[in-house]
């Protein structure tokens, strides 16, 4: 016979903590974890850090890369890999938006997938193979290490109409660029550490000559400017041509605040990048970055992780993909 529990009385405290396990387990699942795949890909982190490394070992530059896709896979609704979809049946790929023009070596993303599927089949997804590729990219740009939760799933679709409603251009204003990454939960401080990323990496032409012709920006250190100008010599670059600017010169492939004295300098590459000088609101933690590494690092860690976790697709929706470049067939 069942066991009754009379009204009123207390279920046994066996009962109230499995129930509460339970609860716990419920309030988990489908929300991102820490060692997500701890049970059905234990060695998940490892793989893609194995790879990373080894990329890193042949295209140094893979690294810078890893962090891009981050921000722009993130900022465009959701962090589920939909900017690694390639146009087929129908898809319009991200990759081709303006927004996203300079952005490569997705192809290595496929090296990293491959690599897991080896070994775990079906199992980690392409958004959060972007978000531990983006944290090891930034320990091997000299950066911290960054406690990234996992367990996103994969978006069916891409969002290529709507891209330029995130993602800002290097020519907006300070305020469009501070009200995107509020609307995803990033503050003043925030927006400036994320863009610090630009101490790594460099900058195409393209995005450039703005500032250079037909008369240099006056906010532009005139020596500096006379320097870009020998780097970006037409004032209509051909946006095939490998004509660029490294972002910063001194260390151009260590995540540090460099960036920030560059910018106090009057040597910021873009026009997004010198406004964060003269606007109140971010002037103040220019200054601070600039003069505390620690603080920018650490204000940085922060960001990305907020970053990594806006929107997730998580629990049953979406999908795994199998080859990161398409949705699945069926």
């Amino acid at each position: 016979m069942a066991k009754v529990i009379r009204k009123g009385s207390a279920p046994s405290l066996h009962n109230w903590l499995v129930l509460s396990l339970l609860l716990l387990f419920r309030l988990g699942e489908g929300g991102l974890q820490l060692d997500y795949y701890s049970e059905s890909c234990p060695r998940a982190a490892e793989i893609i850090k194995e790879q990373v490394q080894k990329l890193y070992e042949k295209h140094g530059n893979t690294a810078v890369s890893w962090v891009r896709n981050l921000f722009h896979d993130c900022m465009v609704k959701s962090c589920d890999a939909s900017i690694l979809l390639v146009e087929a049946n129908g898809i319009v790929s991200e990759q081709k938006s303006d927004r996203n023009f300079g952005m490569r070596n997705f192809k290595y993303i496929h090296t990293i997938k491959s690599a897991l599927e080896s070994e775990c089949p079906m199992t980690v997804s392409c958004a959060d193979i972007v978000a531990l590729s983006a944290r090891e990219g930034v320990i091997m740009l000299g950066g911290p290490y960054i406690s990234m939760k996992t367990g996103r799933r994969d978006s069916k679709e891409s969002y290529a109409d709507v891209v330029q409603d995130f993602i800002p251009l290097h020519n907006d204003s300070i305020d469009v660029v501070l009200s995107r990454f509020q609307s995803i939960g990033i503050d003043v401080e925030g927006t400036v550490a994320l863009l610090g990323a630009h101490s790594v990496g460099r900058v195409h032409c393209v995005n450039l000559v703005n500032r250079l012709y037909p008369t240099l920006d006056p906010t532009l250190d005139p020596d500096y400017g006379e320097y870009l100008r020998g780097r970006c010599p037409s004032p209509q670059p051909d946006p095939d041509a490998v004509e660029y600017a490294r972002n910063d010169r001194e260390t151009p492939m260590v995540l540090d605040n460099m960036y920030y004295k560059n910018l106090l300098r009057n040597k910021g590459l873009m026009l997004i990048d010198q406004q964060l000088v003269s606007h109140p609101s971010t002037s103040p933690f220019v200054d601070s970055m600039a003069s505390n590494n620690s603080y920018f690092l650490d204000r940085f860690a922060s960001a990305m992780i907020l970053m990594s976790e806006n929107n997730p697709i998580t629990g049953d929706a979406g999908q795994v993909r199998n080859d990161c470049r398409f949705v699945n067939k069926g």
